[in-house]
């Protein structure tokens, strides 16, 4: 994203973020997966459910119980997530982002942010 240190990614820096870059790791993700994780693959997931990108609490916990991000109505922490590509592995699971352990309380705010920017790079 341009930046010189290893950080966080804010809306600022996912808003400058190459689009060349998001499309290859998609196309990484997809490959390895046989469709089943990637960028567009969340995307897809999060804009069927009705995400725009003004952030909407109920859409976003509908993605997260559809991607196995939640569980019984809570949000599960980062070391909780499926790290297999096997068959129970919810469609759309990975990848994940980590905002230390318990990930979902920030990310969830940029997450309409990031999708808008998959939607400009035609991912």
């Amino acid at each position: 994203a341009g930046r010189e240190q290893e950080a966080w990614l804010d809306v600022e820096s996912i808003e400058n973020f190459p689009c060349e870059d998001l499309q290859t790791i998609d196309r990484l993700w997809l490959k390895s997966s046989n469709g089943k994780f990637g960028f567009s693959v969340q995307k897809q997931i999060y804009q069927n459910l009705g995400g725009t990108k003004e952030f909407d609490v109920e859409v976003w916990n509908q993605f997260g119980d559809t991607v196995g991000w939640r569980k019984e109505g809570k949000w599960k922490y980062y070391k909780q997530l499926q790290w297999n590509t096997g068959i129970n592995s919810p469609r759309g699971h990975l990848p994940a982002i980590s905002l230390g352990n318990y990930f979902f309380g920030v990310s969830r705010f940029w997450f309409s942010s990031i999708v808008q920017r998959f939607i400009n790079c035609n991912i």
